[in-house]
Parts: structure tokens; C-alpha cells; sequence
């Protein structure tokens, strides 16, 4: 039976339905920059781009509809942990080489990739800001979760692990910047979409709410896009390692290794979110419509 669309249903309709707008803004932002600039080596190029504030802001918003669909589960836990990433991923550019974006020489000191030295204190000035709101975030979400009644074990682990993220980061920071500046962007980025494919996996084999056909569908769209996923960034992972060691795969091949992988992995983000609107199109919160005080009554 169709439930009653209720205003918070609808809220969370649409920020999914925002999610995968947002990966169309990428797409269009950075594909006009490729079209009228010249190529990128990589997606995260486009930082050092006209198309930086579409890139940034993107991700900004990504880390805020993820923790707004926040909720009990194991799933809705480790999109937490994404959405601390994100920031991480917007604020500390990737390193890049000459001819990694046209017209941009990094002057980078030996022939491996770098942050250009006119970021850094931009650099600085985001990690400052992540940290403190990264601080502030933990805390409240412990005080609302306590206030609420809605402070489990699992709710603390989850918030547990956000502080160790936004520690590590911060130390990792202050202590060594310059390693920092070489892998904190790739860091992030691994790090964010690994666990959005331990999410697709998850959803691949527990039972979902929909019909027998339409249950098998979503577990082959979701395996699909954890095997994906996982596939790319193991390319990317050996890319980056051997440039970063003075072996520039893109270079030797003539093809963008980087960029396609890093398209590829949004993508199927892209189709890995429309499978998670689709099945939770009609879910209710169940905590939310039992909860003390709030009447089971909907809201139109």
C-alpha cells in the first residue's frame, strides 16, 4: 500500500532527485570548460578552471544532501562518512603536471605533480574552515542525537568515526603539509568513492522493498555499479602511484586515463543514486511516525 505524500517525504524525494542533478551540473560545467578550453587530465583539474565553482560547489552540495538522507542504517552510515570527504575533495586541489590543464604551467620543482604554490593559502584557509565546522558538526550531532533519543550504537560509531576523519585530516594537515598537498585530494577522493561501493554492495545483496522483478533488477544495478566502481578506482589508484613516482601512464598512452576513470566513477554514482530514489521513492520514516509525540496523521 502507497503511502501519503508527506511533506518530509517530499523533502527527501527531492534532495535524492538533487543528487543526481548535481552530477548532471558537474557533467555540463566541465564538459563546456573541455569543449571551449582544451582537455583536462582529470576531472579534478577543472579546479584550476572556469568551471572551479561549478566543481566546488557541487561537491559542497553533495556533502549536504548526504547528511541530510541521514539515517540508521549501515548504508546511511558510511554515505556519512562520504559526505565528510566531499569538502575534502573541493578544497584541496589535485596535484597537477605542465599540460595537465591548458595554458597552466604549476612549476612544479621535479618532474612529478604538485599543488602550484598560489593555492596553498587557499588551501589553508579550507582545511581551517573544514576543521572547525568538521568540529562543530561532530558535536551537534551528538547533542541532537542525545536530545532526539536517538543516540545508538550504531548512531555512535558513525559519529565516532566522523571525528576520527576530521582529526586524521587535520593532523595529517598541520604535520605534513607537503604530503598533504600530494595526496590529501587523492585521499579524499578514494576514500569517498570506496565507500560509496561498499554501499553498493550492501544494497546488492540485502533484501530490498519492491516487487520480485523489481528486487532483482535494483541488486543487478547496484552489483553492477560496485564492481564498477571498485574497477576504476583500482586504475586510478595504479595511475596516480606510478605518477606520482615519475611514470605519467597518461602520457605514455596519449589517452586520459585519469579523467575517463574519474568520469566513469561519477557516473555510476549518477546510476547508483537514480536506483536509490527509485527504490526509496515511497519509503516513509518509519523512526520519524513512531515517534513520542509526533501524531502517525499525514501531511499533505
Amino acid at each position: 500500500m502507497q503511502l501519503r505524500t508527506t511533506s518530509t517525504q517530499r523533502t527527501y524525494r527531492y534532495v535524492r532527485v538533487s543528487l543526481v542533478a548535481v552530477v548532471l551540473l558537474v557533467a555540463v560545467g566541465v564538459g563546456a570548460q573541455v569543449v571551449g578550453g582544451g582537455p583536462l587530465a582529470s576531472l579534478s583539474a577543472s579546479y584550476y578552471t572556469p568551471a572551479r565553482n561549478v566543481f566546488v560547489g557541487a561537491l559542497c552540495a553533495v556533502s549536504l544532501a548526504l547528511l541530510a538522507l541521514s539515517g540508521r542504517s549501515l548504508e546511511q552510515a558510511l554515505l556519512d562518512l562520504a559526505a565528510v570527504l566531499a569538502p575534502v575533495i573541493a578544497f584541496v586541489p589535485a596535484p597537477v603536471m605542465a599540460g595537465d590543464v591548458p595554458g597552466m604551467d604549476p612549476n612544479c620543482p621535479a618532474m612529478t605533480p604538485c599543488v602550484p604554490a598560489a593555492a596553498v593559502p587557499e588551501v589553508a584557509n579550507g582545511m581551517l574552515t573544514l576543521t572547525v565546522v568538521g568540529v562543530v558538526g561532530v558535536v551537534a550531532a551528538a547533542a541532537l542525537a542525545r536530545a532526539q533519543r536517538t543516540f545508538t550504537r550504531g548512531a555512535g560509531v558513525t559519529i565516532l568515526a566522523a571525528a576520527v576523519l576530521v582529526a586524521a585530516a587535520a593532523t595529517w594537515w598541520v604535520l605534513s603539509p607537503e604530503t598533504f598537498l600530494r595526496r590529501g585530494h587523492d585521499a579524499a577522493t578514494l576514500g569517498f568513492f570506496t565507500l560509496v561501493t561498499v554501499v553498493a554492495a550492501v544494497a546488492a545483496i540485502r533484501p530490498v522493498a519492491d516487487s520480485a522483478r523489481g528486487r532483482r533488477i535494483l541488486r543487478a544495478v547496484y552489483a553492477v555499479t560496485a564492481v564498477g566502481i571498485l574497477s576504476t578506482l583500482l586504475l586510478l589508484g595504479v595511475v596516480l602511484a606510478l605518477r606520482d613516482r615519475g611514470v605519467d601512464l597518461i602520457a605514455l598512452t596519449g589517452f586520459p586515463l585519469i579523467f575517463t576513470a574519474e568520469a566513469v566513477a561519477l557516473g555510476l554514482f549518477a546510476v547508483f543514486w537514480v536506483a536509490q530514489t527509485v527504490e526509496f521513492w515511497d519509503a516513509a520514516d518509519p523512526a520519524l511516525r513512531s515517534a513520542p509525540g509526533i501524531p502517525a496523521t499525514t501531511e499533505r
